[in-house]
């Protein structure tokens, strides 16, 4: 018996995952801010429910809901960010969606407790999906955070929780100290700002050995497959 898989390429209810890109072995460097997120921003707030839960089989589908009714801190408006490469506004997903065209990584900027709620997948699996890297919070709600972990993406929270403030939308950032990454290790972002100037802050992180080899893999189920193939 085959062991094959066969879904319709045609299909918008199903979709057959393509394992994520492995970690490229260095820091990153100059990434966009896709969104600061301001106030609660739960995983309904990532990833909608409702009637997007019919596309659950199908990642890309269901990415259209990226942080849908996320209040962006810059306009204090839900699904309207400004596209730092083409200075227009537009839906996240969208955005998202343009700058993983233009190879462009992101991260997110988000409050306390990000990511509380139902335990919901497909709010890591979007973001890590449209081209998303980090998230950086003042504090995550722990089964989210551990999702993160999971799809390869780097959940990081603000030393001091002040820094926040530092984040401006139009910010490059830079996450520093990736090649030496270790539990209990801070990290550090350079924040490279609009007017020429910088500031630079320490990002913590709850990762341990295993997850650091989710991470450097590109994912816990690349991670799986290295060990299967006894790599």
């Amino acid at each position: 018996m085959s062991g094959d898989v066969k879904v319709d390429p045609k299909s918008d209810r199903l979709q057959l995952l393509e394992p994520f890109k492995a970690w490229e072995g260095k820091d990153f460097e100059d990434f966009v801010v896709l969104i600061k997120v301001k106030g609660k921003c739960t995983t309904d707030h990532i990833s909608a429910a409702g009637p997007w839960l019919k596309y659950r089989g199908h990642l890309d589908n269901i990415s259209n809901n990226l942080f849908l009714t996320a209040v962006n801190a810059e306009n204090g408006e839900m699904n309207n960010i400004r596209n730092q490469l083409t200075n227009e506004f537009g839906k996240v997903n969208d955005t998202a969606r343009y700058y993983k065209s233009k190879g462009v990584n992101w991260v997110a900027i988000g409050d306390e407790n990000y990511g509380e709620g139902s335990s919901r997948e497909h709010a890591a699996l979007e973001p890590r999906h449209l081209g998303g890297r980090a998230i950086i919070v003042k504090s995550f709600a722990r089964i989210h955070e551990t999702n993160l972990k999971k799809q390869g993406m780097l959940p990081l929270t603000f030393a001091n929780p002040a820094d926040y403030d530092k984040i401006q939308p139009s910010d490059k950032i830079s996450i520093v100290g990736l090649t030496s990454f270790a539990p209990g290790k801070p990290l550090k972002a350079v924040l490279k700002h609009k007017d020429g100037s910088k500031d630079e802050i320490t990002l913590n992180h709850t990762f341990n050995e295993q997850q650091i080899e989710w991470f450097k893999a590109g994912s816990a189920l690349n991670r799986m497959k290295q060990v299967a193939a006894g790599k």
